[in-house]
């Protein structure tokens, strides 16, 4: 169940974005978001440049994934036993403090690697806090009525910062990495502040139960793996995204076959974004009204042919539309997933559901650039895209048989705590 509001707090659903806390979140999201992004254009260049191996790029991605995939699942029974507040904003003055560490190191003139992977894995262990505090604190503050439009707003708020980040960690990078490190640090502090500075009184979600720390830890597992509706939108994502990892070589592409310079690197990780915004206002706006499951397996699948078609592609103008329309079909994706997994679960348990959700969206990303780094030394750049690309499309067929209650998916609404079957 939700905290009670006052009537001021949750007046209707058109009425998310005049919520003072809610748009305190939404400022720390793009702000976290925006450092993030830039953080990642800079690294990836950076050890490219000093490495000039594509398997470097896919030790980045495992070095943020494993600490991450250890630490999630306390992170998310933390998420419903601590205040969810406090957890989020302790999360992103880490990754503030890695900011300086990556500032500290470059300025030290290292030609060595191994000391940002350290760095990077502390990053890894405070983005595993993070995002279920982050997911979790969402629904607490707006109420289900309203929590649809502000998945989509929230979703449309990243990709905001997703498309200005790696355009604006590109133009820094002239500047000199130290300079985006700084500039990193300083736009994760702000986002702590800013969640630090909501004033709505919010309860701890305490677990009462004497469950040992083992079973809360794995209960999220055992509520997702229950529900196959949840599960097969969380795996969907995690296969799909895992085989179609373009955007881990990114950088190599940028380098060696479209020529575009560390410029044109952050552009080509705008244009995912691009997409995405587009569609996540579209979706802010217009409510998915019908067929939520079969739209949710079509935009997969148009995702996967983008890939190829990006893979190919030795055109600048072509690469941009393609990762446009992957940015595009991705935020469908996204949005189906986060409010199925949103509506179908008890908000005593959101910390340890979102905790597992994140654990997928990890493998999917950060484990997925590791996959791309190895396929690519393995095929090529181009063999790796393509073969990733076809590996989507795959994975869609078969999980359409899989998963037919979501295929059957109708409206949203129709997914609640109460009407979602547990198996």
């Amino acid at each position: 169940m939700q905290p009670t509001m006052s009537r001021s707090f949750v007046p209707d659903a058109d009425s998310v974005l005049r919520d003072r806390a809610f748009v305190q979140l939404l400022t720390g999201r793009i702000t976290a978001t925006l450092a993030t992004q830039i953080q990642s254009v800079v690294v990836g260049w950076q050890l490219y440049d000093m490495t000039r191996d594509p398997l470097t790029l896919g030790w980045v991605g495992l070095a943020q994934f494993l600490p991450m995939a250890l630490l999630v699942l306390p992170a998310g029974d933390a998420a419903d036993r601590l205040p969810r507040r406090l957890i989020l904003t302790a999360s992103w003055l880490v990754q503030a403090i890695a900011g300086l560490l990556f500032l500290g190191l470059t300025l030290s003139g290292t030609d060595s690697p191994v000391g940002f992977f350290g760095v990077l894995v502390l990053f890894g262990m405070a983005r595993a806090f993070a995002g279920p505090g982050m997911q979790s604190l969402l629904p607490q503050l707006v109420g289900e009525a309203r929590l649809p439009k502000a998945i989509a707003w929230n979703s449309s708020a990243f990709q905001v910062a997703v498309i200005g980040g790696p355009a604006l960690g590109g133009a820094v990078y002239l500047l000199g990495p130290a300079f985006a490190y700084l500039l990193c640090a300083l736009l994760f502090a702000g986002a702590a502040t800013a969640i630090a500075l909501i004033r709505r009184r919010l309860p701890a979600r305490a677990d009462t139960t004497r469950q040992s720390a083992f079973a809360r830890f794995t209960a999220g597992i055992v509520y997702v793996r229950t529900r196959p509706i949840i599960l097969g939108a969380i795996s969907l994502d995690l296969f799909a995204v895992l085989l179609g990892g373009a955007t881990a070589l990114l950088p190599v592409y940028a380098h060696e076959i479209l020529h575009v310079g560390p410029a044109g690197l952050g552009l080509l990780r705008s244009a995912v974004a691009i997409g995405a915004f587009a569609m996540g206002i579209y979706l802010g706006r217009n409510a998915l009204e019908r067929r939520a499951g079969a739209i949710m397996f079509a935009a997969v699948a148009i995702f996967g042919v983008a890939t190829i078609v990006f893979g190919l592609s030795s055109s600048f103008v072509l690469s941009f539309v393609a990762l446009m329309i992957m940015g595009a079909a991705d935020m469908i994706s996204v949005f189906v997933r986060s409010s199925l997994i949103q509506l179908a679960t008890p908000d005593a348990m959101r910390g340890r559901v979102n905790a597992v959700n994140m654990l997928f969206i990890g493998a999917s990303n950060e484990l997925g650039e590791f996959e791309s780094g190895v396929t690519a030394a393995l095929f090529g750049t181009v063999g790796a895209v393509v073969i990733g690309g076809a590996g989507t499309l795959a994975v869609v067929g078969l999980w359409m048989a899989l998963f037919p209650a979501l295929r059957r998916v109708d409206r949203l609404s129709d997914v609640t705590t109460t009407r979602t079957p547990p198996g």
